[in-house]
């Protein structure tokens, strides 16, 4: 519908005297505005030196001439404005159409054949699994979904660092402390105190170096036994959180095994001119390209993270030739580091680079401004989830559930509360949460959209086997008209990796529903429109599922 009313206004806007024009649909925030808007008389008037409501008038004139099918009728609007209504009829059928392939409602095609990977959560063992990761975790699976839901092939990656100076300082006060526990806990704790002692005693700091130089080269036993235990022990509690998340990984990449291949990098474009030698360090001078100077080897010959990340790169495009994109989600605090990244590879290999994206997120803090942890100096997912999976508890309490079903409801439950938070607002900023308020069965939350959902499932279960209705309703509600703008609102998530566009569409569309079901009778055998209506509830309830799908968020059989 959008692509035949945007062709037949380019031709009308043409013969209007607007040569090759841009067409901008929206939809009018007054539904009594009509279904589609345009102001493309207005972005062309001044150019063309003619007042915005006249050439709007003979841009209408000239639309009208070959109206396409479903349009009703196009009429000017304020100062040049084109409204279009679309007919009722039109709206009709087509929901009845999509009734009977609901399943698939709602992708699209525009990544068909392309391969995409999004690298996203990248915790490092040796560290706890925090609230950052959590964020990172939500909207790289979201973004990975609503790709895939354009037709792509998703590789889903997520690489970790288990070299690095995070693992020297762990293995160093575990040292210290006299004891090991394959336990992620004592980890985190372990990694709080060398981490401290790394920034306030030049003794322990020369130790912990040089450990990290013993970790890197594998050539002490007692440090190598240490560390594949506690290497394993935390993928192995990564793992869990993935499968609690809804999220399986097709490739993990370590740092471990991509540092070589960035060495080897570096070295070979420092014979080139593209990196430098400055104080026994192998630097990119990002200056000369608009950005800041970082170390890439440094004076030990030790690869950095950011000799690493070309090595993974290197690894990405080897391994997957054909990448349209390669697809990174970080926290705000790597901007600078990306963007010195992302000058270095356009310097080393300008087609690679220019697949590259980098997406970044702010951080996730609680209404009450207070962020404790019982694991040291960060807030880990586990509580967090934890936390939520509490509150949703509570509510849950008292109905009739058997116990694991009603552990099964309280987890999709909690998951979406904590997504819903994450995903609501545009991707970039910082996040404020109410715990309560996330987890609520009414309003603004993911709870309150799976149960829109179950609600309308416990109809289509009551309607039983859903037949093609003969009769269709002389006047549509705003329902039907938003059920059908979910393709176009995919397409737009998918354009500006943007997954709060369908928390807001969603979250609409819930509310709209309510409204309709308490408005109309669906299930009623004597009124000739209810197989019609039990139509839109399957498209509906179809809709919900796949849009919930798309970030990340089950829907449970009851609530």
């Amino acid at each position: 519908m959008n692509d035949i009313i945007t062709e037949s206004l380019k031709k009308a806007s043409d013969k209007a005297g607007i040569p090759n024009p841009t067409i901008k649909l929206e939809h009018p925030e007054d539904p009594s505005h009509g279904d589609f808007s345009t102001n493309v008389a207005m972005m062309y008037a001044k150019a063309l030196q003619m007042n915005p409501k006249t050439l709007a008038e003979k841009v209408v004139i000239e639309f009208n001439k070959d109206l396409p099918e479903m349009v009703l009728a196009a009429e000017v609007a304020g100062p040049g404005f084109i409204n279009i209504k679309i007919s009722d009829e039109y709206f009709a059928k087509e929901i009845v159409k999509i009734s009977k392939v609901a399943e698939n409602f709602g992708k699209i095609e525009i990544d068909k054949g392309k391969e995409v990977m999004i690298e996203y959560t990248d915790p490092n063992p040796f560290k706890v699994f925090h609230i950052g990761h959590l964020m990172a975790n939500t909207i790289g699976e979201s973004i990975s979904r609503i790709v895939e839901f354009s037709g792509a092939k998703v590789i889903r990656a997520c690489y970790q660092g288990d070299v690095g100076l995070h693992v020297a300082k762990t293995i160093w006060a575990i040292f210290k402390d006299g004891s090991f526990k394959a336990d992620v806990e004592y980890l985190g704790k372990m990694y709080v105190i060398g981490s401290e002692k790394y920034e306030t005693d030049e003794k322990a700091k020369a130790e912990i170096v040089g450990i990290n130089k013993k970790i890197f080269e594998r050539s002490d036993s007692e440090i190598n036994k240490i560390y594949d235990a506690g290497r394993k022990v935390s993928l192995e509690y990564f793992d869990a959180i993935y499968k609690k998340l809804g999220t399986k990984f097709d490739h993990f990449f370590f740092e471990s095994e991509v540092a070589d291949a960035g060495v080897k990098i570096v070295k070979e474009f420092l014979k080139q001119g593209i990196f430098e030698v400055s104080e026994g360090a192998t630097v990119f001078p990002g200056e000369k390209y608009g950005e800041h100077t970082r170390v890439f080897i440094n004076s030990q010959g030790l690869p950095t993270y950011e000799a690493k990340e070309l090595g993974l790169t290197a690894t990405k495009f080897k391994l997957y030739p054909k990448l349209a994109e390669a697809i990174v989600v970080t926290a705000n605090e790597q901007n600078a580091y990306f963007k010195v990244i992302i000058a270095a590879m356009k310097q080393i290999n300008p087609d690679q680079a220019s697949r590259m994206k980098h997406i970044s997120h702010g951080i996730l803090r609680p209404s009450s401004g207070k962020m404790s942890s019982r694991k040291g100096n960060v807030v880990s997912a586990e509580e967090l989830i934890g936390e939520f999976e509490s509150l949703v508890s509570e509510k849950t309490k008292d109905r009739d559930f058997d116990s694991k079903e009603k552990d099964e409801i309280n987890d999709d439950v909690a998951i979406a509360g904590l997504k819903y938070t994450i995903l609501r607002q545009a991707i970039g900023g910082d996040i404020i949460y109410d715990p309560q308020k996330a987890v609520s069965f009414e309003g603004d939350s993911g709870p309150y959209l799976q149960y829109a959902t179950v609600r309308a499932q416990a109809i289509l279960s009551k309607a039983g086997k859903v037949v093609t209705p003969k009769n269709l309703p002389e006047k549509v509600d705003l329902l039907e008209k938003l059920l059908i703008r979910f393709p176009e609102v995919i397409e737009r998530a998918r354009n500006e990796y943007a997954p709060h566009y369908i928390v807001t569409y969603l979250t609409d569309l819930a509310a709209v529903f309510n409204s309709y079901y308490a408005h109309n009778q669906i299930l009623d055998e004597r009124d000739p429109l209810s197989p019609y209506r039990i139509s839109v509830t399957k498209v509906f309830a179809q809709t919900m599922t796949n849009g919930l799908w798309v970030l990340g968020i089950k829907v449970p059989k009851r609530m």
